[in-house]
Protein backbone atom coordinates (compact mmCIF):
# COMPACT_ATOMS: atom_id res chain seq x y z
CA UNK A 1 0.00 0.00 0.00
CA UNK A 2 1.05 3.70 -1.02
CA UNK A 3 -0.22 7.08 0.34
CA UNK A 4 0.04 10.05 -2.09
CA UNK A 5 -0.16 13.22 -0.11
CA UNK A 6 -1.49 16.52 -2.14
CA UNK A 7 -1.11 20.18 -0.70
CA UNK A 8 -3.99 21.11 1.47
CA UNK A 9 -6.47 24.30 2.33
CA UNK A 10 -7.72 24.66 5.82
CA UNK A 11 -8.84 21.38 7.49
CA UNK A 12 -11.86 21.36 9.58
CA UNK A 13 -13.68 19.22 11.59
CA UNK A 14 -14.19 16.82 15.21
CA UNK A 15 -12.86 13.46 15.52
CA UNK A 16 -12.80 10.74 18.33
CA UNK A 17 -9.25 9.93 19.05
CA UNK A 18 -7.91 6.44 18.50
CA UNK A 19 -8.32 4.36 21.65
CA UNK A 20 -4.76 4.27 23.73
CA UNK A 21 -2.46 1.47 22.31
CA UNK A 22 -0.87 1.11 25.81
CA UNK A 23 -3.93 1.27 27.57
CA UNK A 24 -4.95 -1.22 25.42
CA UNK A 25 -1.97 -4.10 25.28
CA UNK A 26 -2.35 -3.23 29.29
CA UNK A 27 -6.13 -3.69 29.95
CA UNK A 28 -5.60 -7.29 27.94
CA UNK A 29 -2.98 -8.40 29.87
CA UNK A 30 -4.27 -7.72 33.62
CA UNK A 31 -7.40 -9.34 32.32
CA UNK A 32 -6.37 -12.27 31.30
CA UNK A 33 -4.37 -12.60 34.35
CA UNK A 34 -7.56 -11.72 36.33
CA UNK A 35 -9.79 -14.03 37.93
CA UNK A 36 -13.35 -13.53 36.36
CA UNK A 37 -15.11 -11.43 33.47
CA UNK A 38 -13.68 -7.84 32.50
CA UNK A 39 -15.36 -5.67 30.08
CA UNK A 40 -12.96 -3.40 28.08
CA UNK A 41 -14.77 -0.95 26.60
CA UNK A 42 -13.55 0.93 23.41
CA UNK A 43 -9.72 -1.14 23.34
CA UNK A 44 -8.05 -0.22 19.92
CA UNK A 45 -8.04 -3.35 17.28
CA UNK A 46 -4.94 -2.51 15.99
CA UNK A 47 -2.00 -5.05 14.51
CA UNK A 48 0.31 -5.08 17.63
CA UNK A 49 -3.02 -4.82 20.05
CA UNK A 50 -4.44 -8.08 18.19
CA UNK A 51 -0.94 -9.82 18.92
CA UNK A 52 -1.48 -9.00 22.46
CA UNK A 53 -4.78 -10.38 22.12
CA UNK A 54 -3.79 -13.38 20.45
CA UNK A 55 -1.13 -14.55 22.80
CA UNK A 56 -3.59 -14.10 25.29
CA UNK A 57 -6.38 -16.50 23.85
CA UNK A 58 -3.38 -18.87 23.30
CA UNK A 59 -2.22 -19.23 26.98
CA UNK A 60 -5.77 -19.69 28.01
CA UNK A 61 -7.91 -16.36 28.30
CA UNK A 62 -11.32 -16.46 26.77
CA UNK A 63 -11.77 -13.19 25.04
CA UNK A 64 -15.35 -12.08 23.07
CA UNK A 65 -15.29 -9.06 20.68
CA UNK A 66 -18.60 -7.34 19.84
CA UNK A 67 -17.74 -4.39 18.04
CA UNK A 68 -16.61 -1.74 21.17
CA UNK A 69 -16.77 -4.06 23.99
CA UNK A 70 -14.31 -6.45 24.50
CA UNK A 71 -15.02 -9.07 27.56
CA UNK A 72 -12.11 -11.11 28.81
CA UNK A 73 -12.64 -14.12 31.20
CA UNK A 74 -9.73 -13.97 33.03
CA UNK A 75 -7.42 -16.84 33.69
CA UNK A 76 -6.82 -15.80 37.59
CA UNK A 77 -3.48 -16.67 36.88
CA UNK A 78 -3.45 -20.36 36.24
CA UNK A 79 -2.36 -19.86 32.20
CA UNK A 80 -2.06 -22.74 29.87
CA UNK A 81 1.21 -23.82 28.28
CA UNK A 82 0.63 -22.35 24.04
CA UNK A 83 0.54 -25.16 21.84
CA UNK A 84 2.68 -23.62 19.43
CA UNK A 85 5.29 -20.71 19.08
CA UNK A 86 3.51 -17.26 19.44
CA UNK A 87 4.19 -15.36 16.51
CA UNK A 88 4.02 -11.76 17.76
CA UNK A 89 3.98 -10.35 14.35
CA UNK A 90 5.87 -6.93 14.98
CA UNK A 91 4.87 -6.13 18.05
CA UNK A 92 7.89 -4.75 20.60
CA UNK A 93 5.28 -4.26 23.47
CA UNK A 94 3.81 -7.75 23.57
CA UNK A 95 6.84 -9.34 22.93
CA UNK A 96 7.87 -7.65 25.90
CA UNK A 97 5.60 -7.82 28.41
CA UNK A 98 5.01 -11.56 27.27
CA UNK A 99 8.33 -12.60 28.40
CA UNK A 100 7.60 -12.10 32.26
CA UNK A 101 4.11 -13.56 32.07
CA UNK A 102 5.17 -16.61 30.15
CA UNK A 103 7.19 -17.43 33.14
CA UNK A 104 3.31 -17.92 35.10
CA UNK A 105 2.73 -20.85 32.26
CA UNK A 106 3.61 -24.25 32.69
CA UNK A 107 6.36 -25.80 30.27
CA UNK A 108 7.89 -23.79 27.93
CA UNK A 109 6.54 -21.30 25.74
CA UNK A 110 8.26 -19.77 22.66
CA UNK A 111 8.47 -16.11 21.76
CA UNK A 112 9.17 -15.21 17.94
CA UNK A 113 8.18 -12.86 15.65
CA UNK A 114 9.20 -10.93 11.88
CA UNK A 115 12.54 -9.57 10.84
CA UNK A 116 11.77 -6.61 12.78
CA UNK A 117 11.07 -7.98 15.78
CA UNK A 118 13.56 -10.40 15.91
CA UNK A 119 16.36 -7.44 16.19
CA UNK A 120 14.63 -5.77 18.80
CA UNK A 121 17.27 -6.22 22.23
CA UNK A 122 16.15 -8.03 24.95
CA UNK A 123 19.38 -9.47 27.15
CA UNK A 124 18.78 -6.69 29.90
CA UNK A 125 15.26 -8.19 30.26
CA UNK A 126 16.36 -11.48 30.14
CA UNK A 127 19.38 -11.04 32.90
CA UNK A 128 17.09 -9.48 35.35
CA UNK A 129 14.59 -12.03 34.97
CA UNK A 130 17.26 -14.94 35.54
CA UNK A 131 18.01 -13.00 38.98
CA UNK A 132 14.66 -13.41 39.63
CA UNK A 133 14.68 -17.28 39.19
CA UNK A 134 12.89 -17.15 35.29
CA UNK A 135 14.79 -19.45 32.87
CA UNK A 136 14.64 -17.56 29.82
CA UNK A 137 16.90 -17.54 26.88
CA UNK A 138 17.68 -16.53 23.23
CA UNK A 139 17.64 -19.26 21.06
CA UNK A 140 20.60 -17.92 18.93
CA UNK A 141 22.13 -16.30 22.66
CA UNK A 142 22.48 -13.05 21.23
CA UNK A 143 19.69 -11.75 23.12
CA UNK A 144 17.22 -11.17 20.42
CA UNK A 145 14.24 -13.20 19.88
CA UNK A 146 13.34 -16.25 19.28
CA UNK A 147 13.37 -16.45 22.61
CA UNK A 148 12.41 -19.77 25.15
CA UNK A 149 10.59 -19.28 28.59
CA UNK A 150 9.91 -21.72 31.06
CA UNK A 151 7.89 -22.22 33.72
CA UNK A 152 8.97 -20.63 37.05
CA UNK A 153 9.11 -16.61 38.40
CA UNK A 154 10.24 -17.29 41.91
CA UNK A 155 11.13 -13.59 42.67
CA UNK A 156 13.14 -11.69 45.27
CA UNK A 157 15.27 -9.15 44.30
CA UNK A 158 16.51 -7.51 40.85
CA UNK A 159 17.48 -4.77 39.09
CA UNK A 160 17.48 -3.37 35.43
CA UNK A 161 18.49 -0.10 33.72
CA UNK A 162 16.13 2.25 33.17
CA UNK A 163 18.11 4.26 29.49
CA UNK A 164 16.70 1.43 27.12
CA UNK A 165 13.37 0.54 26.91
CA UNK A 166 10.70 1.26 30.17
CA UNK A 167 8.71 -1.70 28.85
CA UNK A 168 11.39 -3.77 30.12
CA UNK A 169 10.04 -2.46 34.18
CA UNK A 170 6.37 -2.35 32.94
CA UNK A 171 6.57 -6.42 32.08
CA UNK A 172 8.60 -7.23 35.63
CA UNK A 173 5.86 -5.07 37.43
CA UNK A 174 2.79 -6.92 34.94
CA UNK A 175 3.27 -9.95 36.21
CA UNK A 176 4.84 -9.46 39.75
CA UNK A 177 1.91 -9.86 41.67
CA UNK A 178 1.85 -13.85 40.51
CA UNK A 179 5.01 -14.40 41.75
CA UNK A 180 5.99 -17.33 44.48
CA UNK A 181 7.19 -14.72 46.35
CA UNK A 182 7.60 -10.41 46.85
CA UNK A 183 9.59 -8.86 44.00
CA UNK A 184 11.65 -6.06 44.47
CA UNK A 185 12.87 -3.96 41.20
CA UNK A 186 15.53 -1.32 41.12
CA UNK A 187 15.94 0.76 38.85
CA UNK A 188 19.19 1.78 37.75
CA UNK A 189 20.71 5.07 35.55
CA UNK A 190 19.03 7.24 33.69
CA UNK A 191 15.10 5.99 34.20
CA UNK A 192 13.79 7.34 30.44
CA UNK A 193 9.86 7.05 29.05
CA UNK A 194 9.03 7.25 32.75
CA UNK A 195 5.52 7.96 32.37
CA UNK A 196 4.74 4.52 30.69
CA UNK A 197 5.75 2.76 33.81
CA UNK A 198 3.27 5.09 35.50
CA UNK A 199 0.34 4.61 33.01
CA UNK A 200 1.46 0.40 33.83
CA UNK A 201 0.81 1.67 37.77
CA UNK A 202 -1.79 3.36 37.40
CA UNK A 203 -3.82 0.18 35.31
CA UNK A 204 -2.52 -2.78 37.90
CA UNK A 205 -4.03 0.03 40.57
CA UNK A 206 -7.22 0.07 38.61
CA UNK A 207 -7.42 -3.97 38.40
CA UNK A 208 -7.11 -4.05 42.50
CA UNK A 209 -2.94 -4.44 42.40
CA UNK A 210 -1.26 -2.09 45.09
CA UNK A 211 2.68 -1.43 44.31
CA UNK A 212 4.82 0.35 46.82
CA UNK A 213 6.89 2.87 44.93
CA UNK A 214 9.57 4.35 46.91
CA UNK A 215 12.08 6.73 46.61
CA UNK A 216 15.29 6.07 43.98
CA UNK A 217 12.74 4.48 41.11
CA UNK A 218 12.13 1.49 43.56
CA UNK A 219 9.15 -1.26 43.42
CA UNK A 220 7.94 -3.32 45.86
CA UNK A 221 5.11 -5.83 44.84
CA UNK A 222 3.80 -8.23 47.55
CA UNK A 223 2.05 -11.58 45.81
CA UNK A 224 -1.77 -10.04 44.88
CA UNK A 225 -4.50 -11.09 42.48
CA UNK A 226 -5.81 -8.60 39.74
CA UNK A 227 -9.76 -8.28 40.20
CA UNK A 228 -11.79 -8.46 36.68
CA UNK A 229 -14.17 -5.46 36.32
CA UNK A 230 -15.08 -3.08 33.67
CA UNK A 231 -12.65 -0.63 32.47
CA UNK A 232 -12.82 2.22 29.54
CA UNK A 233 -9.81 2.46 27.52
CA UNK A 234 -9.13 6.74 27.06
CA UNK A 235 -7.74 8.22 23.85
CA UNK A 236 -4.24 8.15 22.82
CA UNK A 237 -2.54 11.67 22.82
CA UNK A 238 0.58 9.75 20.04
CA UNK A 239 -2.12 9.24 17.69
CA UNK A 240 -3.80 12.35 18.55
CA UNK A 241 -0.64 14.03 17.32
CA UNK A 242 -0.98 13.94 13.67
CA UNK A 243 -4.35 15.50 13.59
CA UNK A 244 -3.76 18.31 15.90
CA UNK A 245 -0.24 19.08 14.01
CA UNK A 246 -2.67 19.11 11.23
CA UNK A 247 -4.54 21.28 12.37
CA UNK A 248 -1.84 23.60 13.19
CA UNK A 249 0.25 23.30 10.10
CA UNK A 250 -2.48 24.01 8.19
CA UNK A 251 -4.05 27.26 10.59
CA UNK A 252 -7.59 25.35 10.38
CA UNK A 253 -10.00 24.10 13.63
CA UNK A 254 -9.91 20.30 14.30
CA UNK A 255 -11.15 19.39 17.70
CA UNK A 256 -10.44 15.91 18.94
CA UNK A 257 -12.62 13.92 21.68
CA UNK A 258 -11.71 11.43 24.15
CA UNK A 259 -8.34 13.07 25.42
CA UNK A 260 -8.39 13.48 28.82
CA UNK A 261 -6.79 16.30 30.19
CA UNK A 262 -5.62 14.22 33.95
CA UNK A 263 -4.72 11.61 31.55
CA UNK A 264 -1.28 10.15 32.61
CA UNK A 265 0.10 9.45 29.43
CA UNK A 266 3.51 11.16 28.77
CA UNK A 267 2.38 12.12 25.19
CA UNK A 268 0.24 14.86 26.60
CA UNK A 269 3.39 16.77 26.02
CA UNK A 270 1.90 17.48 22.53
CA UNK A 271 0.05 19.97 23.73
CA UNK A 272 3.04 22.16 25.17
CA UNK A 273 4.99 21.96 22.42
CA UNK A 274 2.01 22.65 19.51
CA UNK A 275 1.30 25.68 21.97
CA UNK A 276 4.85 26.32 21.87
CA UNK A 277 5.20 26.58 18.38
CA UNK A 278 2.69 29.13 18.35
CA UNK A 279 -0.49 26.89 17.90
CA UNK A 280 -3.49 27.94 19.64
CA UNK A 281 -5.01 25.44 21.90
CA UNK A 282 -7.88 25.04 24.07
CA UNK A 283 -8.31 22.09 26.15
CA UNK A 284 -11.22 21.04 28.36
CA UNK A 285 -12.07 17.92 30.49
CA UNK A 286 -12.31 15.42 27.52
CA UNK A 287 -11.31 16.89 24.55
CA UNK A 288 -8.48 19.15 22.48
CA UNK A 289 -8.99 21.78 19.84
CA UNK A 290 -6.36 23.55 18.04
CA UNK A 291 -7.04 26.20 16.18
CA UNK A 292 -5.04 27.58 13.79
CA UNK A 293 -1.66 29.93 15.05
CA UNK A 294 -1.29 32.26 17.83
CA UNK A 295 -0.63 35.59 15.73
CA UNK A 296 2.09 38.32 17.46
CA UNK A 297 -0.44 40.39 19.67
CA UNK A 298 -2.00 37.16 21.10
CA UNK A 299 -0.92 35.08 24.04
CA UNK A 300 -1.21 31.58 25.32
CA UNK A 301 -4.55 30.40 26.75
CA UNK A 302 -5.17 30.61 30.18
CA UNK A 303 -6.61 27.68 30.55
CA UNK A 304 -3.37 25.45 28.84
CA UNK A 305 -0.68 26.81 31.41
CA UNK A 306 -0.85 24.37 33.97
CA UNK A 307 0.30 21.88 30.89
CA UNK A 308 3.62 23.81 30.58
CA UNK A 309 6.39 21.18 31.11
CA UNK A 310 10.18 21.51 32.09
CA UNK A 311 11.40 19.33 28.99
CA UNK A 312 10.45 22.04 26.93
CA UNK A 313 13.52 24.91 26.46
CA UNK A 314 14.01 28.23 25.56
CA UNK A 315 13.89 28.30 21.88
CA UNK A 316 16.21 31.47 22.56
CA UNK A 317 18.70 29.24 23.19
CA UNK A 318 21.25 29.18 20.65
CA UNK A 319 22.85 25.85 19.07
CA UNK A 320 26.46 26.61 18.83
CA UNK A 321 28.12 26.60 15.50
CA UNK A 322 31.02 23.66 16.75
CA UNK A 323 27.77 21.69 17.74
CA UNK A 324 26.77 21.69 14.45
CA UNK A 325 30.22 20.84 12.76
CA UNK A 326 30.34 18.10 14.89
CA UNK A 327 27.90 15.60 14.01
CA UNK A 328 27.00 14.07 10.62
CA UNK A 329 25.06 15.92 8.62
CA UNK A 330 22.33 14.41 6.17
CA UNK A 331 21.74 17.10 3.27
CA UNK A 332 19.48 16.96 0.42
CA UNK A 333 20.69 16.69 -3.18
CA UNK A 334 21.92 19.99 -5.70
CA UNK A 335 18.74 19.17 -7.68
CA UNK A 336 16.33 19.18 -4.68
CA UNK A 337 17.99 22.00 -3.36
CA UNK A 338 16.67 24.12 -6.10
CA UNK A 339 13.01 23.28 -5.48
CA UNK A 340 11.25 25.88 -3.63
CA UNK A 341 10.82 24.74 0.08
CA UNK A 342 7.37 25.68 2.24
CA UNK A 343 7.20 26.40 5.74
CA UNK A 344 4.15 27.22 8.37
CA UNK A 345 3.21 29.74 10.29
CA UNK A 346 4.54 27.50 13.50
CA UNK A 347 7.84 28.14 14.55
CA UNK A 348 10.79 26.23 15.55
CA UNK A 349 11.47 24.58 18.99
CA UNK A 350 13.76 22.85 21.14
CA UNK A 351 12.67 20.07 22.91
CA UNK A 352 13.78 16.94 25.37
CA UNK A 353 11.54 13.94 24.57
CA UNK A 354 12.99 11.58 26.46
CA UNK A 355 10.15 10.50 28.06
CA UNK A 356 7.83 11.01 25.29
CA UNK A 357 9.91 9.38 22.11
CA UNK A 358 7.34 8.09 20.36
CA UNK A 359 6.29 11.66 19.72
CA UNK A 360 9.88 11.97 17.80
CA UNK A 361 8.62 11.50 14.14
CA UNK A 362 5.18 13.72 14.81
CA UNK A 363 8.10 16.62 16.31
CA UNK A 364 10.34 16.31 13.35
CA UNK A 365 7.50 16.57 10.84
CA UNK A 366 6.83 19.66 12.51
CA UNK A 367 10.15 20.94 12.65
CA UNK A 368 10.01 20.45 8.97
CA UNK A 369 7.63 22.67 7.79
CA UNK A 370 8.13 25.14 10.81
CA UNK A 371 10.44 28.58 10.55
CA UNK A 372 13.59 28.20 11.79
CA UNK A 373 15.75 26.33 13.63
CA UNK A 374 14.38 23.02 15.83
CA UNK A 375 16.55 21.15 18.41
CA UNK A 376 15.17 17.20 19.40
CA UNK A 377 17.35 15.64 22.22
CA UNK A 378 16.41 13.08 24.84
CA UNK A 379 15.70 9.97 21.82
CA UNK A 380 18.48 8.19 21.97
CA UNK A 381 16.10 5.24 22.63
CA UNK A 382 14.09 5.74 20.03
CA UNK A 383 16.72 4.10 17.98
CA UNK A 384 15.27 1.01 19.19
CA UNK A 385 11.90 1.21 17.91
CA UNK A 386 10.17 -0.42 15.05
CA UNK A 387 13.52 0.82 13.36
CA UNK A 388 16.03 3.43 14.30
CA UNK A 389 13.66 6.22 14.01
CA UNK A 390 16.09 8.93 14.42
CA UNK A 391 18.52 7.58 11.71
CA UNK A 392 15.29 7.00 9.47
CA UNK A 393 13.39 10.39 9.85
CA UNK A 394 16.77 12.15 8.73
CA UNK A 395 17.04 10.08 6.13
CA UNK A 396 13.10 10.31 4.73
CA UNK A 397 12.62 14.24 6.14
CA UNK A 398 16.07 14.94 3.48
CA UNK A 399 14.45 12.78 0.36
CA UNK A 400 11.99 15.97 1.13
CA UNK A 401 14.44 18.65 0.86
CA UNK A 402 14.93 19.00 4.49
CA UNK A 403 18.13 20.35 6.01
CA UNK A 404 19.00 17.53 9.35
CA UNK A 405 21.86 17.14 11.37
CA UNK A 406 21.60 13.70 13.03
CA UNK A 407 23.31 13.22 16.39
CA UNK A 408 23.02 10.04 18.42
CA UNK A 409 20.06 11.27 20.61
CA UNK A 410 18.21 13.70 18.43
CA UNK A 411 17.61 15.86 15.87
CA UNK A 412 18.69 19.11 14.24
CA UNK A 413 16.28 20.43 11.75
CA UNK A 414 16.04 23.53 9.98
CA UNK A 415 12.52 24.04 8.32
CA UNK A 416 11.60 24.47 4.95
CA UNK A 417 10.30 21.13 2.77
CA UNK A 418 9.04 20.72 -0.67
CA UNK A 419 7.12 17.04 -2.40
CA UNK A 420 9.45 14.00 -2.88
CA UNK A 421 8.76 10.13 -2.55
CA UNK A 422 10.01 8.61 1.01
CA UNK A 423 9.48 5.56 2.33
CA UNK A 424 8.18 4.19 5.68
CA UNK A 425 10.50 1.28 6.41
CA UNK A 426 7.27 -0.81 7.69
CA UNK A 427 6.77 2.06 11.05
CA UNK A 428 3.65 3.39 11.05
CA UNK A 429 4.83 6.72 12.84
CA UNK A 430 6.65 7.54 9.84
CA UNK A 431 3.98 7.22 8.15
CA UNK A 432 1.45 9.36 9.87
CA UNK A 433 4.52 12.15 10.34
CA UNK A 434 5.81 12.33 6.86
CA UNK A 435 1.83 12.68 5.99
CA UNK A 436 1.71 15.68 7.80
CA UNK A 437 4.55 17.39 5.69
CA UNK A 438 3.08 16.27 2.80
CA UNK A 439 -0.42 18.19 3.78
CA UNK A 440 1.67 21.79 3.29
CA UNK A 441 4.11 20.76 0.15
CA UNK A 442 2.13 17.96 -1.44
CA UNK A 443 3.52 15.84 -3.85
CA UNK A 444 4.40 13.86 -1.45
CA UNK A 445 4.31 10.19 -2.05
CA UNK A 446 4.65 7.63 0.68
CA UNK A 447 5.70 3.89 0.18
CA UNK A 448 4.99 0.82 2.79
CA UNK A 449 1.97 3.35 3.97
CA UNK A 450 0.37 0.11 5.66
CA UNK A 451 2.27 0.00 8.66
CA UNK A 452 -0.56 2.63 9.73
CA UNK A 453 -2.33 0.06 11.01
CA UNK A 454 0.11 -0.90 14.00
CA UNK A 455 -1.76 1.95 16.01
CA UNK A 456 -3.82 3.96 14.04
CA UNK A 457 -6.25 1.61 11.41
CA UNK A 458 -7.96 4.17 9.94
CA UNK A 459 -5.74 7.35 9.95
CA UNK A 460 -5.89 7.62 6.19
CA UNK A 461 -9.77 8.00 6.26
CA UNK A 462 -9.84 9.97 9.25
CA UNK A 463 -7.70 12.31 7.33
CA UNK A 464 -9.87 12.62 4.43
CA UNK A 465 -13.00 13.46 6.63
CA UNK A 466 -11.14 16.53 7.85
CA UNK A 467 -10.53 17.40 4.05
CA UNK A 468 -7.07 16.46 3.90
CA UNK A 469 -6.28 15.00 -0.22
CA UNK A 470 -4.92 11.68 0.76
CA UNK A 471 -5.14 9.04 -1.69
CA UNK A 472 -4.08 5.26 -1.42
CA UNK A 473 -2.61 4.01 -4.34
Amino acid sequence: MELKVEKASKIKGVVKAPPSKSYTHRALLVACLAEGESCLRDPLYSADTLATLEACQAMGCEIEIQDDLCTVTGTGGDLKTPQNVLDLKNSGTTLRFLTTMASLAPGCTVLTGDDSLRGRPMQDLLNSLKTLGVKAYSTQENGLPPMVIKNGFYGGKTQIKGDVSSQYISSILLSAPYAQNSVDLSVVGEFKSKPYVEMTLDIMEKFGVHCQQDPGNKFHLDKQTYNARDYTIEGDYSSASYLLSAAAILDGEVTVQNLFSESKQGDKIILDILQEMGARIIIKEDQVTVKGTLSSSDKPLSNNESLTSDKILSNAESLSSDKLSSNAKLSSSDDQTKTTKSTCDLNGINVNLENSPDLLPTVAALAAVAQGTSHITGVEHARFKETDRVHTMALELTKLGVDVTEEQDGLIIKGGAHGGVVKSHDDHRLVMALTLVGLLTGGVHIKGAAAHRVSFPNFPQVMEGLGCPIKII
